[in-house]
């Protein structure tokens, strides 16, 4: 397959030749006898994005999202592979799930995905037993949905995951405080885990960071050399507590800590833009379940906000959404449109303009709280390993 006239993020024209799941050549004016040709005039071409925070909500809670509905929500946001929190039922904290999960997304072929395991297992807030038997090709530990609560716990946690080289990925909430002050709750336990980082010399991914202090707190500690990275999410970027009493966790916020998530994105202190795409039933939501789902939007939202409305290049926030999470997670194939690389590549055309449907999303849950908004940049078609996985319904 060769994508012809494409623009790449930089403003660059060049055709894309895909071969055997690689990307072949770049250049002007590429031919080959017998390949498909699709004339991308107009389209830019992306590395396909990449997760690091997504719920899919397998195994256990299959009637919110599956690994099937799950993946072709992703693919039509543009994603080809996955981060996946481990707060299931069973909670993943064993190899075992984590690879069942793992498989059984590469047998589908859509999205790939990595399968995270939990810190204490089962979520007990204790036990850390079963991190000390995990194999080499599970690297990624969290507690999803909530933080440890105890100091030695977390203490020791950090000391094992230093020894075995894990990655630790922390919502940062201190659940004694966060029923009364969920921004102190926030705060406090990113200054704690910042602290562990320090000392231990852990790696230390911080998920959907949402507060001006703990934002601030992070960019201090990069400073200092420590092993720190940190996402943001879309809906964290978009609403504030003024236009959006939307119930996810953390919560929406006030306009300065957005103004400061934005301005931490554009001075290189953000790594990553996550989703944390959690899908949930109507009844759920009524009850006050957290969460949204956001992976058919995701694009869509972060290039209105930070390049139309902020003037953030589009070769920066590709780099938030492909490259950077590429390499925090470990994915040294993926990320970049350079012979070699996994042919993983979004179209998008920037010129669009589009209005937020939840009924049409593909995800099996509709829980989406841009609904109706109007929105600039639409994913048209993706490609995984050179197979088109997405195209737009003109």
């Amino acid at each position: 397959m060769i994508l012809k006239n494409t623009m790449s993020a930089q403003g660059v024209r060049q055709d894309i030749w895909m071969k055997d799941g690689k990307i072949f050549a770049l250049g002007q004016d590429l031919s080959a006898p017998g390949e498909e040709v699709r004339d991308c005039t107009g389209l830019v071409a992306l590395p396909a994005f990449i997760d690091t925070h997504c719920h899919w909500r397998t195994p256990g809670f299959e009637y919110k999202e599956d690994i099937a509905t799950g993946s072709a929500a992703a693919a039509a946001g543009g994603y080809t592979f996955v981060n996946l929190m481990p707060n299931t039922k069973p909670v993943c904290s064993s190899a075992a799930i984590a690879h069942e999960v793992m498989e059984k997304a590469r047998q589908l072929g859509i999205c790939d995905c990595n399968q995270t395991v939990s810190i204490t297992k089962d979520f007990d807030g204790k036990t850390l037993d079963h991190l000390k038997t995990l194999p080499e090709d599970i690297r990624f530990i969290t507690e999803d949905g909530k933080g440890v609560a105890s100091n030695d716990v977390m203490a020791k946690a950090f000391a094992l995951a230093a020894q075995k080289g894990l990655c630790i990925m922390s919502h940062a909430e201190e659940m004694e405080i966060s029923p009364w002050d969920y921004r102190l709750a926030e705060n406090l336990e990113t200054v704690r885990n910042l602290h562990l980082c320090e000392y231990y010399g852990t790696r230390l991914h911080f998920c959907h960071v949402s507060t001006k202090e703990a934002i601030q707190a992070i960019a201090a500690s990069k400073y200092k050399g420590a092993p720190v990275t940190c996402e943001v999410t879309p809906h964290h970027l978009w609403f504030t507590q003024d236009t959006c009493q939307y119930k996810v966790n953390p919560p929406i916020r006030e306009e300065a800590d957005v103004n400061a998530l934005v301005q931490a994105i554009m001075g290189g202190m953000v790594d990553a833009i996550a989703t944390d795409h959690a899908p949930h039933t109507p009844e759920e939501k009524e009850k006050g379940a957290a969460g949204m789902v956001g992976l058919e939007t995701a694009f869509s939202v972060c290039f209105t906000k930070l390049c139309v409305q902020n003037r953030l290049p589009l070769a920066a926030l590709s780099e938030l959404m492909s490259a950077s999470p590429a390499a925090l997670l470990g994915l040294t194939t993926k990320g970049q449109i350079a012979p070699g690389y996994d042919a993983d590549i979004v179209l998008v055309d920037t010129e669009a303009d589009w209005v937020v449907d939840s009924a049409k999303l593909h995800s099996k849950s509709k829980n989406c709280p841009f609904e109706g908004q109007t929105l600039s940049g639409r994913v048209v078609a993706t490609y995984k390993a050179g197979v088109k996985t997405y195209e737009l319904e003109q």
